[in-house]
């Protein structure tokens, strides 16, 4: 019973990462989004971390700061420290706003930590399901982690402090 579930959660996981490459559509490279993220623990099956993130904007050069969350649904089992997660972010057109990068995406990630951690994730999403984050974000933590599964991101404005 646990394997088949196991199976399940990889199968979905490799599907979701197919679906995630991008298509014939022509896409461009509008920038980077940098997260830094809460430590996580692990709950076996799932975790959830808050995220505070800044949108890097090449052209032309600006910043847009985001907040939000990241749950993963499948295997996770261990505790990391906080960490940064960095994407490349990819759009069907290169007219970039403060709201562009609100919204849902949803993919496939692993990591693994013993001491340092490096991880992987992507997601596909966001305003219109016109943004991708590719090809893999780049996670680093410190901890002892494993973890791997599906991933849901949230965007949201930035919160008031």
């Amino acid at each position: 019973m646990r394997r088949t579930r196991f199976l399940a959660i990889i199968g979905a996981s490799g599907l979701l990462c197919a679906l995630a490459l991008p298509g014939q559509a022509e896409t461009f490279n509008v920038g980077r989004l940098l997260c830094f993220s809460s430590p996580r623990i692990g709950m076996v099956v799932g975790s959830t971390q808050s995220l505070r993130c800044v949108f890097y904007a090449r052209r032309p050069p600006r910043e847009y700061v985001y907040e939000g969350r990241i749950r993963r649904v499948g295997l996770d089992f261990g505790v990391t420290s906080a960490g940064t997660l960095s994407w490349a972010v990819f759009a069907k057109n290169s007219r970039i706003g403060s709201a562009t990068l609100r919204g849902n995406y949803v993919g496939a990630s692993g990591n693994v930590a013993f001491g340092p951690g490096l991880g992987a994730n992507v997601l596909i999403g966001g305003s219109r399901r016109s943004v991708m984050l590719q090809p893999l974000s780049i996670e680093r933590s410190i901890g002892l982690n494993l973890a791997a599964g599906v991933t849901n991101l949230t965007l949201g404005p930035r919160g008031r402090r």
